[in-house]
């Protein structure tokens, strides 16, 4: 059959594969399967309980999940079946941006997951346009979504949920994504059926699936469109989805179900080795020589067996004694990793790479349905400190100033009611990313910095602060680093260290320090120890570019308190504010 809108390829896994257990959630301590027969019953008995209740072609309904689970995906269908459109939103926003994308979208129905999402959203529904909310979970006084797939079960009605259907055609608007802007109120970005499919479809022979036999752990938010669009990918390939319950339970579930394949994004995996490598740092002996030298292999991998033949030979020694361990902590069959999001350090992508889970990481934007370009182990697509090639068809074209830029049938329709901003990202047919980068002699994309994130100091010289920041995130001992110096002499750092690994270290060290972050931070055996970290990371840049001075943030900075997007990318005006005493005790 030939896919066109979202809803066909859950109907293309039906034809092809009809799994016994397409998507699995954990439920009371025990994995519960859908087949794909099931799956698409219950999303059609969600669309005629839709209809039945008045819903029309392009009415808005928003979907609010904690974690990922197969109601999200029934409601994603249920809700495109009927020709309305899904507006994820991510959970962790505060009230106050639920208001907002809710009233921006004119959201009639929502669906959320827990009772935490719920109390939310009824803080703000009086002041929305929301009819009924219905939850995944069973809450008091909240409708359940069970309630609808009763509704739904009188199949009266199937022959107008056909008509719907049938008239829905791939131009048609699919879903609207609020992207968590670093700066301002969310923007809604406009995908079709056809921006989202035809990127599925291209992305597809880039992931080393097995058809029918793979298994996948998903994690990542599904409100975002990188997740989603795998899971659609998932659903092509005929492989089952299981859900992981949390991010903190994702080693567990992984124990549990040994995945072939999961997406990540850089964080988790920099969480992981500091994990690794602080336990590492605790052995004794001659386990501590081996585990270093295993790590210190790592980073010199380089794919394709281009170190030679005694390189690989010692890198089967390490993969036995070290690197199988890793494995073994996320199932033991977990071959590939897709990574997005942001950048990835070169360090980690070889270490990861020679413990034998390979590190593909792809660039992608919301407005680009997000799929741009993927790196892929097989044909020799795969370059560390790349983004892979573009995809069949995407066309990549870097501006006269760097910028990147998009042209494809993945580009977005637009913002949602704001036609001068759209204007202002558009060239013709080619989307402004805002991202800077280079295509080497081998086709591959390196990402070189955020177009608006360069700073002049005022001596007049540019500085690209996300350059020094992923380097100095290098070290163990840094969680987070901004970059900061426009118009001033030199540029200076905000550093928010990595509490956990630094409190090892203290003890490690048997060093008498309280374990209070005020008292960490003002610490001179920790200052100086994070001073040799950023010594290190001057050797790499010129004099101009050099962190001449830093300061330490007693708080962690998070999306709870406003620090970060829901995507994890730093609110740099937000930081500053947060810190001008900081900033000042620095330049004044």
């Amino acid at each position: 059959m030939k896919i066109t809108r979202l809803f066909d390829f859950a109907y293309y896994q039906l034809e092809t594969h009809n799994l016994d257990a397409a998507l699995v959630s954990k439920k009371n301590g025990g994995w519960v399967k859908t087949s794909t027969k099931s799956y698409l019953n219950k999303a059609n008995s969600l669309s005629r309980a839709l209809l039945k209740l008045g819903v029309k072609k392009n009415d808005k309904i928003a979907v609010i999940s904690s974690t990922n689970r197969t109601e999200w995906c029934i409601v994603d269908i249920g809700v495109l079946q009927v020709g309305a459109q899904n507006i994820p939103i991510y959970p962790t926003i505060s009230a106050n941006d639920y208001e907002y994308v809710l009233n921006h979208s004119q959201a009639t129905y929502c669906f959320v997951s827990d009772e935490d999402v719920f109390q939310k959203v009824k803080k703000v529904k009086s002041n929305t346009k929301l009819k009924e909310v219905y939850s995944f979970d069973k809450i008091e006084n909240c409708k359940n979504l069970k309630d609808l797939l009763e509704i739904g079960k009188d199949t009266s009605n199937q022959k107008d949920l056909e008509i719907r259907k049938n008239e829905v055609n791939e131009e048609d608007l699919a879903t609207i994504i609020y992207t968590s802007g670093t700066t301002g109120k969310p923007k809604g970005v406009m995908l079709s059926h056809k921006n989202i499919v035809q990127n599925v479809l291209a992305s597809i022979p880039r992931l080393p699936l097995i058809e029918g036999s793979s298994r996948v752990l998903s994690f990542l938010p599904l409100c975002h469109i990188f997740e989603r669009v795998l899971i659609y990918i998932y659903q092509h390939a005929g492989v089952t989805v299981y859900f992981a319950e949390s991010l903190e339970t994702i080693g567990a579930n992984a124990q549990e179900i040994k995945p072939n394949l999961m997406s990540v994004v850089p964080r988790l995996l920099e969480k992981v080795f500091n994990k690794i490598y602080a336990k590492g740092s605790e052995l004794k002996g001659l386990k501590k020589l081996l585990f270093f030298w295993a790590i210190n292999l790592g980073e010199k991998y380089e794919p394709y067996g281009k170190n030679g033949f005694f390189y690989e030979f010692q890198l089967k020694i390490a993969k036995k004694l070290i690197f199988s361990k890793w494995r073994a902590a996320l199932g033991g069959e977990l071959e590939t990793m897709v990574c997005g999001s942001a950048a990835l350090h070169p360090r980690l992508s070889r270490v990861f790479c020679a413990s034998g889970m390979m590190i593909m990481e792809g660039y992608g934007l919301t407005e680009t349905s997000p799929v741009v370009s993927v790196g892929m182990h097989a044909n020799k697509f795969f370059k560390i400190g790349t983004v892979g090639k573009p995809i069949s068809n995407v066309e990549v074209k870097i501006a006269e100033d760097g910028e990147i830029l998009i042209k494809g049938p993945n580009v977005m329709q637009g913002y949602y009611k704001d036609p001068e901003r759209t204007a202002s990202v558009m060239t013709g047919d080619y989307f402004h990313t805002g991202d800077k980068g280079e295509i080497d002699s081998d086709g591959f994309l390196k990402i070189t910095g955020r177009k608006k994130e360069m700073f002049k100091t005022s001596g007049g010289k540019y500085i690209i602060p996300t350059l020094i920041e992923n380097e100095l995130k290098e070290s163990n001992f840094i969680e987070q680093v901004m970059v900061i110096g426009e118009n001033e002499k030199m540029p200076a750092a905000l550093i928010q260290i990595n509490f956990d690994f630094t409190k090892e270290w203290i003890d490690r060290k048997n060093l008498k320090i309280d374990k209070d972050h005020q008292e960490i931070i003002k610490s001179t055996k920790v200052i100086n120890r994070i001073q040799i970290e950023v010594d290190k990371c001057n050797l790499r840049f010129g004099k101009w570019e050099q962190i001449k001075r830093f300061e330490l943030t007693p708080n962690i900075w998070s999306i709870e308190n406003d620090h970060l997007t829901p995507t994890m990318k730093m609110k740099r005006s937000v930081i500053l504010k947060i810190h001008q005493s900081l900033v000042d005790k620095i330049y004044k």
